[in-house]
């Protein structure tokens, strides 16, 4: 089997373990080496005539099941109403004090979305306001329960200017960072993609989203509250907001209460940082994408040397 044909067929298995197909050029896309299109045309035609890939309509799959198709289709329409909504929703939420950056990650970020589908949200903040504007915006939050509306603000991850980079370096890392769909905060961005270039060993092949993102507006009220905050005193309010909120989510892991996935909830906090703890779910995630293509890659060498 050639270098262009694992490289196909990791990228494939990433995604079918979500049951998401890909087109011809989401799998040139991501790839975890470059190839020249010949090559990668000749290793896909390969696979495909030896059935270890399966072509429906104008997506491919490991799965010969036309339902994924299906399923992609629905919820690529789903996917359209939502980042319609939570473009608005960015509009929003940017008027928040000290939030530079919002983007939207997870499964919308691919373009995919489901009934049950949340719009989640990847915050930038001001350098060392990053829980002053956490507890704003979750204070908000709050608020939405009341209208049924709470699906549409989850803030599960932010990180501050001071650290743009993000820590965790591995294929779903990678993936989460260069599909993210910038909405507000167009020199943010900027800065965040170039602090994290080393995606493009594990992704070489892929191109980032800047041109969506809207340039930072002034808004009096914003800055009226920032202006109140840029002293002492609003570093002794993050540094307790960010203890506060540690303890909590800590006491919260200890308890083993679980989210709506049946996940243990967990977050990783510090003072530039909140984010899900990625060993509640990226160490899951990537054991079982290490057994998936482990098991693809073997069983096609069988096919070949049969």
């Amino acid at each position: 089997m050639s270098p262009v044909q694992k490289n196909i067929l990791a990228a494939l298995a990433y995604f079918d373990m979500f049951d998401y197909p890909l087109t011809y050029g989401e799998i040139f896309l991501f790839m975890g080496e470059r190839h020249c299109r010949h090559d990668f045309n000749d290793a896909l035609n390969c696979l495909i005539a030896g059935k270890m890939v399966y072509q429906l309509d104008k997506y491919y799959s490991l799965k010969n099941d036309y339902l994924v198709i299906l399923r992609r289709n629905k919820g690529n329409k789903k996917a359209a109403e939502l980042i319609a909504k939570a473009r608005d929703v960015g509009s929003f939420l940017i008027k928040f004090p000290y939030v530079r950056g919002i983007g939207i990650s997870g499964s919308l970020s691919k373009n995919f979305a489901d009934e049950k589908s949340d719009i989640d949200l990847f915050i930038i903040t001001a350098k060392n306001r990053l829980w002053v504007a956490r507890t704003l915006m979750h204070c908000f939050k709050k608020l939405t329960f009341l209208v049924n509306r709470q699906h549409h603000y989850c803030m599960n991850y932010y990180i501050d200017e001071q650290q743009l980079q993000i820590a965790e370096r591995n294929i779903y890392t990678a993936i989460e960072t260069d599909t993210l769909i910038p909405l507000e905060g167009d020199v943010t961005f900027e800065k965040f993609y170039a602090a994290n270039t080393w995606t493009r060993a594990l992704l070489p092949n892929k191109t980032l989203r800047l041109a969506s993102a809207k340039p930072l507006k002034n808004y009096p009220l914003k800055s009226l509250a920032e202006w109140g905050l840029n002293n002492s005193l609003g570093d002794l309010l993050d540094n307790m907001l960010m203890r506060i909120t540690s303890r909590r989510w800590n006491k919260k892991t200890t308890l083993k209460k679980l989210n709506m996935r049946g996940l243990i909830l967990g977050m990783a906090t510090g003072k530039h940082f909140a984010k899900p703890d990625p060993l509640n779910f990226q160490e899951h995630l990537m054991n079982r994408y290490e057994q998936k293509l482990s098991q693809v890659l073997q069983q096609t060498e069988e096919r070949v040397a049969q």
